[in-house]
């Protein structure tokens, strides 16, 4: 990973059908550290990821990334931030390992194979299997397997743990955990309660 000091927002504000999400927004996220976003349905949270991810621009503030906003250096900000949406993304004429080929054709790869990676989601074995023929969970962990294979410090996660069984969570937690210990960062979105060991974990509530 590259020496990166933190994601921060300055004063962000999101307006939506003449509604205001939020306002005067401001936090940082270091190394070593994983932010939750929580609050009600349609109190801004998927519109906040899609911020940070620069899919769309805040209606006032800035996002920054090592001291420079991300409009200004966004080639080097997708290099380091990797994103997975609520939707997996996940195209179902493609075999898994079709899938993460493309979805690691940007960026810089991790090093690890796609065999590894699939094992580390308890997907071994199925590298050549069509995705249409997958469960929604096992389609979510192809989408998580992805954050693997490539070397990013921020990992922008909209609901993760969407259509995954208890084990499937707990298998995640501990690669979440793996990637805070090493100097990653995480801002996630969940309605289920997180285990991180060892981490700095801390929540953001938008309806607050």
């Amino acid at each position: 990973m590259s020496d990166i000091v933190s994601l921060e927002t300055r004063n962000l504000e999101c307006i939506r059908d003449d509604r205001v999400l939020f306002s005067q927004l401001n936090f940082s996220v270091k190394p070593h550290q994983a932010l939750i976003l929580e609050g009600d349905n349609g109190c801004g949270k998927t519109s906040l990821l899609r911020i940070l991810c620069g899919i769309r621009l805040p209606d006032q503030g800035q996002v920054m990334w090592n001291g420079l906003s991300i409009q200004e250096s966004i080639s080097e900000y997708y290099q380091d931030m990797v994103y997975v949406g609520h939707l997996d993304g996940v195209k179902g004429d493609l075999s898994v390992a079709e899938n993460l080929r493309m979805c690691t054709a940007l960026g810089s790869r991790s090093g690890m194979s796609i065999e590894d990676a699939l094992n580390k989601v308890s997907l071994s074995g199925y590298e050549d299997v069509r995705a249409q023929v997958l469960s929604a969970g096992q389609r979510r962990r192809v989408a998580l397997a992805s954050l693997l294979l490539k070397r990013c410090s921020l990992w922008i996660l909209d609901e993760p743990f969407t259509a995954l069984d208890r084990t499937s969570r707990g298998v995640f937690e501990n690669i979440m955990s793996r990637h805070l210990n090493q100097g990653g960062m995480i801002i996630l979105t969940s309605h289920h309660s997180i285990n991180l060991t060892d981490s700095s974990v801390y929540v953001i509530n938008l309806s607050a």
